[in-house]
Parts: structure tokens; C-alpha cells; sequence
């Protein structure tokens, strides 16, 4: 075997070494991110979900009032409404936040899909 094949043979693997360490540096990069995404959007669901408990609670707290004097029922219902409105707020903008994001591992998939229309002739 001849030293310029066997050179070329060991620069061919060492640029594919390299092109796979960079593909997996970005995989990792990308897994991080969708791991924040992931704790963003269930931090966000939980918030969701306790602000629609408290307005469900203030509700009821103004059907019970009812019979009470007028003002404490509306302002009772005012603080229900308060709460619903920014549950509303909330999921709204989780929903823009996870709509946002592209989908998980594109710029992985689209380097591995760029390297083999590379790689064939």
C-alpha cells in the first residue's frame, strides 16, 4: 500500500472523526435546549393550573356570598375574574413561547441530511 493512500485513508477518517464530534456537540446543545423548553412549559402548565384553582375558589367564594351585601360579591367576583384573566395570560403565553421553537433537533437533522447529499455522488 502506498504512503499518499494510506495518508489519504487517515485524513479522510480524521475529518470524519471531526465532522461526527461536531454533530454530536450540536445534538447536546440541542438536547439542553429542549430540556429547558420542557421545564419552561410544565413550570408554566403548573402556574396554568393553580391560577384557574384560585379563580375556581373565588368563584365558589362569590356564589356563597350572594346573599351577602352586594359590594363583597363583585368584589369577590373581580378578583375571580382577576385570576381566570391572567390563567388565561399565562397559558397564552406558554403556548406562544412552545410555538416558537422549531422542532426538536432540526439543526442536527438538517447537518446529518446536508452531509449526505454530501457525501453521495
Amino acid at each position: 500500500m502506498s504512503a499518499g493512500l494510506l495518508e489519504s485513508a487517515q485524513n479522510l477518517l480524521a475529518g470524519l472523526l471531526d465532522l461526527g464530534r461536531t454533530r454530536f456537540e450540536l445534538f447536546g446543545t440541542e438536547l439542553r435546549e429542549e430540556l429547558a423548553r420542557l421545564a419552561m412549559t410544565l413550570i408554566g402548565g403548573v402556574a396554568v393550573l393553580i391560577l384557574g384553582l384560585f379563580a375556581i375558589a373565588f368563584g365558589a367564594a362569590a356564589v356563597i356570598l350572594a346573599v351577602a351585601p352586594e359590594q363583597r360579591v363583585l368584589a369577590t367576583a373581580c378578583v375571580a375574574a382577576f385570576f381566570l384573566v391572567a390563567a388565561g395570560i399565562v397559558a397564552w403565553r406558554i403556548r406562544r413561547v412552545t410555538a416558537e421553537k422549531p422542532r426538536a433537533f432540526d439543526a442536527t437533522l438538517s447537518e446529518l441530511q446536508r452531509d449526505l447529499t454530501a457525501i453521495k455522488p
